[in-house]
Formats: structure tokens, sequence, C-alpha cells
């Protein structure tokens, strides 16, 4: 079942969003500044290509980007741009659940407004 709605997922827009995120991944790792960030945009477009049968946990203490240090990129991530992409993320979501149909890729629109908030600090595991 995940494969098939990773799939249909995937066709029906999932590509759009890994290509957005990977371009972001880029253009922030192309700048000194924006190193810290491209990891957690490839870890989104990671989690917005592929995101049934995954789910976003912190990172365990004492990682890279956890701590004092990651909170504070989280801040400025949310700050500069982050509760745009969670809202924009929550607005699709909330659309698509106004369907039966729809309703399990709005859930997947929510874990992605979810990790857009505050991705520094986090990883996608499999469930």
């Amino acid at each position: 079942m995940r494969l098939l709605l990773n799939l249909l997922w995937f066709v029906l827009g999932g590509w759009v969003s890994l290509l957005l995120w990977l371009l972001s991944g880029v253009l922030l790792a192309i700048t000194v500044v924006g190193l810290p960030w491209s990891m957690a945009a490839f870890r989104i477009a990671s989690f917005s290509a592929w995101p049934f049968g995954r789910q976003v946990v912190s990172k365990p203490d004492g990682e890279l980007g956890t701590g004092p240090f990651g909170f504070l990129l989280n801040v400025i991530w949310f700050l500069l741009g982050g509760w745009y992409l969670a809202a924009s993320h929550l607005v699709m979501g909330v659309g698509l659940m106004l369907t039966i149909i729809g309703i399990p890729f709005g859930l997947q629109h929510i874990k992605l407004a979810v990790i857009s908030l505050a991705p520094v600090g986090k990883q996608v595991v499999d469930i």
C-alpha cells in the first residue's frame, strides 16, 4: 500500500516538490552562509518525494544541529521563510483533506508543514 501511495504522490506532484526542495538545497549550498540549511533542504526533498511509510523525528542530543546552535538555526529558518513554507503546505493539506480520496495526501502535507517549520536537528526514519 505504501508503494502505491508513494507512486501516486510522486506522479501527482511529489516530483515537483522534490525538484523545488533540491533546487533550494543547491542554492543554499552555493552560498557559504546557507550551508547549515542546505542539508535540511535536502532532507525535506527526500521526504517530499516519498513521504508514505516515513516520519520525521528529532536527532539524539549531541548530534549536529541539536542544542542551542540548532535552535538558533531553526529560529533563523522560521523567520526567513519556514513559516511561509509551512503555511503553504498547511493550505494544500487542508484543501486535499476536503475530499475523501485526498485525505492521505493532505496528511502528508501536514507532515511537510511540521518539518518546514524547524528542519534543523530532525531526521527522517522509516516506520
